[in-house]
């Protein structure tokens, strides 16, 4: 819910909209930037929480987006959803002095190799400990496991942890709900796996074995509506994903929230029917990448044990060969200007600092023979382990060796941010194309640029003219190098980058475009701002008539002036929830908005024109002006006694303040609707 406050100044807002040239303050938000630190690839305890009788410790892996878990009671301690190097809940175990007694995941993982088999092999082969791996009866895991139902429970200690079979991000999706024994009623927490994260929920797209995205939507509207929205408010969720993850769309980047929270805050929740909900959840899902099936298989079947201990890198001697992009797929580890300066031709950069597992899975075919190019030994050695956690095994090559070996390189110097700026003036300017994804260029943008999102890039060359010189473009270089080298196997021989990316742009003072741009003039770039158009109550009501069923019609009063009248057809919605929700700003026809007298439509109504290419229309006077006009018969000589919707109040009724001379409405004549409230589920 949008705080008061913040809700009011957000209404003011809208009346001091004007079109404003984006200057320097500007702020880019990078999803990889977030990852560009040595911490960003190791596991770290975000958050202890303590209830009576146990405690969960979560983990995140920022360059994966991955919560895990180790939850301990009574000197016994269950990993949750463990990625492949599983050291650290080792360690967190014996600090504990918690013995590990099970693994439980919560579904088929695909975006990562899961490390049940790694906690359950180590843990055998050092304490001679069989460790059961818990995962839904309906998995079809190929190896040692107990199976799991509804309302199973997780022996650990003092906890009772209860599974609840939720399928819909995968049909093996459980939830594990966790109370202590002494009082198993009153539950602290729910596990959630990629079923339900902080303000979203888990793609239906990934493991449906046949089954469509739709059905799998569908079981996840059951889900929310017959079981988790049934839950306490107070219950903590603790997802396994965050911001950045590709299992859903629009994650938080809060580590975990309360059913009551998502109840009222997560845009897909508040979707009452199953037809938009599945709609929504459907929409604007970001495309897989292809290493996500491999994953899933690896999962099922039991990944192999890893020797994490790389006594001697897997060298390949420098040759020609690795310049043949149809022989070796070579990944360039180091920074944006080392790879610019010179490398390996047809090599692709992709920065050990940054998300590195996920960029590899999206750009290396998981068959290629992949090569690490690189001039630090403990930097390859740290990039073959995490390469293990999305499955990929590598080779290495020594880039001193080869640049001493006088084999060719190639570069391409990455161009200043003011540099560009000026050939962007000249007659035969550069094509800058923008490989960020489409809503962070609709967002901003540093000119008149082409949008190819990196991941699309090298099925998209064809677009592209070879002889003309292509600048790329993203946040922070770090993916627009890497386009360098998608280009670069493509055989475009004029190519570079923006040398810190937008960020160094803007830092640089240099002008930027935001979506809506009408055109550049001498005060910078112009945004076009959309108005919500004005609707009089005749014109409200010809529309009752005439066309209805073709518009959604919204009251954003309270719910108990709602309930004393309304125009039959409306819904009572809180402005928190119209503002929040995206379910809004789609749909068949125009969205009407109507109040007590038309202020605060107004201001509502200019803020989601700003969202939404949808018609935005506001009862202009509101409730007022439409009693008014209705008890007085000036509805442009239609008169009241036979209009389509209810007939206006009578004259004795109390209504909304008309000021000086005004009258007031009746009791209807016949009863209204009462206002829907808020769903206990979605």
């Amino acid at each position: 819910m949008i705080p008061k406050r913040k809700l009011f100044s957000l209404l003011a807002a809208t009346w001091l909209l004007a079109a404003t040239a984006v200057g320097a303050e500007s702020k880019l938000q990078d999803a990889e930037s977030a990852t560009h630190d040595t911490n960003a690839a190791q596991y770290q305890v975000v958050g202890t929480h303590d209830y009576a009788g146990l405690k969960l410790i979560q983990f995140d892996l920022p360059v994966l987006s991955h919560y895990s878990y180790l939850l301990v009671s009574g000197g016994q301690a269950l990993v949750v959803d463990p990625g492949r190097d599983v050291g650290t809940y080792l360690e967190v175990a014996k600090r504990e002095n918690a013995a590990i007694r099970g693994v439980y995941l919560t579904h088929s993982h695909a975006d990562f190799v899961a490390g049940h088999i790694e906690v359950a092999g180590q843990l055998k082969s050092t304490a001679k400990l069989d460790v059961p791996v818990y995962i839904s009866a309906k998995a079809g895991a190929a190896y040692p496991h107990q199976p799991l139902k509804e309302g199973d429970t997780i022996p650990l200690g003092n906890a009772l942890v209860k599974i609840l079979e939720t399928p819909g991000h995968t049909p093996d999706s459980t939830c594990a709900l966790v109370s202590s024994k002494e009082s198993p009623d009153n539950p602290h927490l729910l596990l959630t796996g990629d079923t339900l994260f902080v303000g979203s929920v888990g793609r239906p797209d990934l493991l449906g074995d046949g089954m469509a995205a739709s059905s799998l939507a569908s079981m996840l509207f059951d889900t929310w509506t017959e079981k988790l929205s049934k839950l306490p408010d107070n219950v903590m969720i603790f997802p396994a994903h965050g911001a950045g993850s590709l299992c859903g769309a629009h994650l938080s980047d809060l580590p975990n929230s309360t059913i009551g929270q998502e109840r009222t805050s997560n845009p897909y929740l508040r979707h009452r029917h199953r037809g938009q909900f599945v709609a929504a959840v459907l929409e604007g899902i970001p495309d897989a990448p292809q290493y996500f099936k491999h994953n899933a298989v690896m999962n099922r079947q039991g990944p192999p044990l890893v020797d994490w201990k790389i006594d001697k890198l897997p060298w390949i001697a420098p040759s020609q060969a690795l310049t043949d992009s149809s022989k070796h797929y070579v990944v360039d580890l180091r920074d944006a200007a080392e790879y610019s300066g010179g490398h390996i031709p047809n090599s692709v950069a992709i920065g050990l600092r940054g998300r590195l597992e996920t960029w590899v899975g999206i750009m290396v075919p998981w068959e290629a023979k992949l090569v690490l190019a690189g001039t630090s030994e403990g930097e390859l050695r740290e990039a073959l382990q995490r390469l293990h956690r999305v499955g990929y095994q590598a080779q290495c090559v020594n880039l001193t060796e080869w640049k001493n070996s006088g084999l060719p390189m190639a570069g391409q110097a990455m161009i200043p941010p003011r540099e560009l700026f000026a050939l962007m003036q000249s007659k035969d300017s550069p094509l800058v194309v923008d490989v960020r994804l489409p809503s962070e260029w609709m967002g901003l943008r540093i000119g008149t640029v082409i949008n190819i999102p990196l991941n699309e890039l090298a099925e998209s060359t064809g677009k592209l003219d070879r002889g003309q010189t292509i600048v790329a473009v993203c946040n922070s270089a770090y993916r627009s190098t890497m386009a360098i080298g998608i280009l670069e196997r493509a055989g475009f021989p004029k190519i570079t980058s923006l040398a810190g990316g937008s960020e160094a742009w803007i830092e640089a003072g240099l002008p930027v475009l935001e979506a809506r741009s009408s055109g550049a003039s001498a005060g910078g770039a112009k945004r076009q701002i959309r108005l919500a158009e004005r609707v009089s109550a005749s014109e409200l009501k010809r529309m009752l008539m005439d066309l209805p069923g073709t518009f959604a019609m919204v009251d954003i009063r309270p719910a108990d002036q709602f309930s004393d009248y309304s125009i039959p057809g409306s819904e009572n919605v809180e402005i928190a929830e119209l503002l929040d929700s995206p379910a809004w700003l789609t749909g068949a026809g125009p969205l009407v908005i109507v109040d007590r007298d038309g202020s605060l439509a107004m201001m509502v109504g200019g803020i989601l024109s700003q969202k939404t290419e949808r018609p935005i229309k506001v009862l202009y006077g509101g409730l007022a002006d439409y009693w008014r006009e209705a008890e007085f018969g000036t509805w442009g000589g239609m008169g009241t006694a036979s209009v389509g919707a209810a007939s206006p109040p009578r004259a004795s009724s109390v209504a909304p303040s008309q000021g000086s001379g005004s009258s007031s409405p009746p009791t209807q004549t016949k009863p209204v609707a009462k206002p829907k409230k808020k769903s206990a589920g979605c």
